[in-house]
């Protein structure tokens, strides 16, 4: 039986209220940890088919959300010994370990991407990413001053978290709607975006509307900076597999009544969007910046050529 905490930490993430990578990795470590440490098992074998359970009920929740299952193999990998409170010692140490270093590589990643941006920059953003909003954050820190654009980023509207936080940091910040970028794009230094996840190939997978962002960008020749930690590099892709596209609810962009009113229609709403790595600049890690085509050294020498599943064994 997977433990309560897991079951709402599953549904806080399907439903977004868990949002952003490493936030989301950050809470499925902690719910692991939980689980094992309450979870009753009467033998080894138990314990770990209670833990492949609860982690099965997390992965389930968002199929591009790399840093999930990037978080899930991390504990689980590290469950050793040969007694069920051995393992459970090791399951908890392990998640606690991957939240220590999780804190840290963001606080990295973050003087690292602060490196790029020199003061009085204009930074023009799309959705809402704690990796990005760390470069910032590093940036003033160390005395720049910065001004943001900000894109609302519909149909969830995280842009609006986006102004919040830069507004608490003092940051001037400008609202637009997301049809507005290429106008603006003359007035801004670098776009800066996070990522969901990154394929091998460098191509950056990130909230719909990132692809035609960097289209613009590029066409007015204004670099696009990608900040993502390490746990978003999606090492399935070494082995050739696609990155599946969550396709979300149709609430999110009409309600039923508007949609009764204008007739038979068909409503799709994919969350995300693949960008190219030819419209990219740089992909800034807390391991140091990089070009995306070079990103699938690091990748391998994070995950060799392919990473199983533990939670399906």
């Amino acid at each position: 039986m997977v433990h309560p905490d897991v079951e709402e930490t599953a549904t806080a993430i399907a439903e977004m209220e868990i949002r952003g990578a490493a936030t989301i990795a950050d809470a499925a470590a902690a719910a692991l940890a939980i689980h094992a440490r309450e979870a009753e098992a009467d033998s080894p074998e138990a314990f770990r088919a209670s833990m492949r359970e609860a982690a099965r009920a997390l992965y389930d929740t968002r199929p591009t959300a790399v840093s999930l299952p990037n978080a899930l193999r991390y504990v689980l990998y590290g469950m050793e010994g040969t007694t069920v409170e051995a393992l459970r010692g090791s399951v908890t140490a392990r998640a606690d370990r991957f939240r220590r270093e999780l804190d840290q590589a963001q606080s990295k990643l973050g003087r690292v991407g602060a490196g790029r941006i020199r003061d009085g920059d204009v930074v023009m953003t799309h959705c809402h990413s704690t990796d990005a909003m760390a470069c910032i954050r590093a940036a003033i820190e160390q005395g720049k001053h910065v001004e943001a654009i900000v894109k609302e980023t519909r149909p969830r509207q995280q842009g609006h978290i986006t102004a919040r936080e830069l507004r608490e940091l003092g940051v001037p910040v400008t609202l637009i709607v997301d049809n507005a970028a290429h106008r603006y794009l003359n007035d801004v230094d670098h776009v800066l975006v996070g990522a969901d996840s990154i394929a091998a190939d460098g191509s950056v997978i990130n909230k719909i509307g990132t692809s035609g962002l960097a289209v613009s960008a590029r066409d007015r020749g204004t670099p696009i900076m990608v900040a993502a930690q390490t746990i978003k590099l999606h090492p399935d892709t070494l082995t050739g597999q696609a990155v599946e596209i969550e396709m979300r609810a149709e609430s999110e962009v009409i309600d039923a009544e508007t949609r009764e009113e204008i007739g038979d229609i068909e409503v799709r709403n994919p969350a995300f969007d693949v960008t190219p790595p030819r419209h990219i600049d740089a992909i800034v890690t807390e391991q140091g910046q990089f070009p995306p085509e070079s990103i699938v050294t690091l990748m391998r020498e994070l995950y060799g050529e392919s990473v199983d599943q533990p939670w399906a064994e």
